[in-house]
């Protein structure tokens, strides 16, 4: 895993003005930029690659997902935690294939990432 403060990042993205698509997570919603195989069909099971836009209401998270390639996240606002750290508005991480984690937002506010997924993410049971 690689984490990288950007000097100077100030994103600040006010949730509340975005549409949100709602997932089967309470308090997460997404809005996708580019999903890998949207523009026809895939082999039933087969991951795809994203590019999306991540809503965590504070104390929500992602459930635990394996990351099937890299995953790269920056935290546009508020912040996250999981199993190995703490991430906060600015920062970038970077998640190497086969890692897992389960996110959850920090309390204070929602939590908002850019977030790519290389091959997509298989969701842990």
């Amino acid at each position: 895993m690689h984490t990288l403060r950007v000097p100077g990042l100030r994103p600040g993205v006010d949730a509340a003005r975005l549409e949100w698509r709602e997932t089967q997570v309470a308090g997460v919603g997404w809005i996708p930029l580019y999903l890998e195989g949207s523009s026809g069909p895939r082999a039933a099971g087969e991951p795809a690659g994203s590019a999306v836009l991540i809503r965590m209401d504070a104390g929500c998270g992602y459930p635990r997902h394996t990351h099937v390639d890299v995953e790269e996240v920056l935290v546009l606002s508020g912040g996250y935690a999981d199993e190995l750290g703490e991430y906060r508005e600015g920062e970038y991480v970077r998640y190497e294939a086969g890692s897992s984690h389960a996110p959850v937002a920090l309390e204070g506010g929602p939590c908002v990432l850019f977030a790519t997924a290389r091959g997509g993410i298989r969701i842990d049971e």
